[in-house]
């Protein structure tokens, strides 16, 4: 069931299963060459991902992104990894160091190479470096189930408003105030990148931007109000 479901998902994240095309359980078994108890299980999953939605006769409607879609997710992200960030930066060791350091230089040689799959291979891989620093590895499951959730064909910055190594670039401040032992910084560096993403899919999604109020100024753990 796990095949199935990954397979399901890479084929709706690489858009070849695109928005708004209707699917029907029979179908997709038939296609993957397996039986249909393993695609409803993998379709259930896919729906608690928000990447489907399920219909009467058990068929399935990938969904788009929508602009309220982007804001919780970036909502829920913020309130996640800016305090993961920060705690991070608290637990800094040399493992740590050279884990973040080797996965922003993998991620700068794959926007170089113009290989997008390496890029958010190593770009996921840094962000769960930060929260297994915390020794809490649902933190990190939960962020990449967030990023599944949006991450769409079309969905993405990258190729219209900033190139792969702009992208890799936001990440360096987050690395260098971690090692550093920074935890305002690594915050901060944190909540500026998602921010700017968040920012940059609203407005290629409908033209929009901005974030709920009580979001964009969530508190990292220990920060007062004149902090930030």
């Amino acid at each position: 069931m796990t095949d199935v479901f990954s397979r399901l998902r890479e084929q709706i994240l690489r858009g070849e299963l695109p928005p708004g095309s209707h699917h029907s359980v029979y179908r997709l078994s038939a296609e993957l060459g397996v039986s249909r108890t393993p695609v409803r299980e993998a379709v259930l999953r896919l729906a608690d991902l928000g990447l489907v939605t399920i219909e009467r006769n058990r068929g399935i409607t990938v969904r788009g992104v929508r602009a309220e879609d982007i804001r919780d997710v970036f909502e829920l992200r913020l309130l996640l990894e800016v305090p993961a960030a920060a705690g991070a930066a608290v637990q800094a060791d040399p493992v740590l160091a050279k884990r973040l350091e080797a996965a922003l230089e993998s991620m700068r040689a794959a926007a170089r190479a113009g290989d997008q799959g390496a890029f958010f291979v190593h770009d996921r891989a840094l962000h769960a470096a930060l929260g297994e620093a915390l020794g809490n590895p649902r933190l990190s499951q939960e962020v990449d189930r967030l990023r599944d959730s949006i991450q769409v064909r079309g969905v993405s910055t990258v190729g219209q408003t900033r190139s792969l190594l702009q992208v890799a670039e936001e990440h360096a401040p987050i690395v260098e105030a971690v090692i550093a032992g920074d935890p305002r910084g690594a915050a901060a560096a944190m909540r500026q990148h998602l921010m700017a993403t968040a920012d940059l899919l609203l407005r290629n999604i409908e033209g929009v931007d901005h974030l709920r109020s009580w979001a964009v100024h969530a508190p990292v753990s220990g920060e007062s109000a004149s902090d930030r």
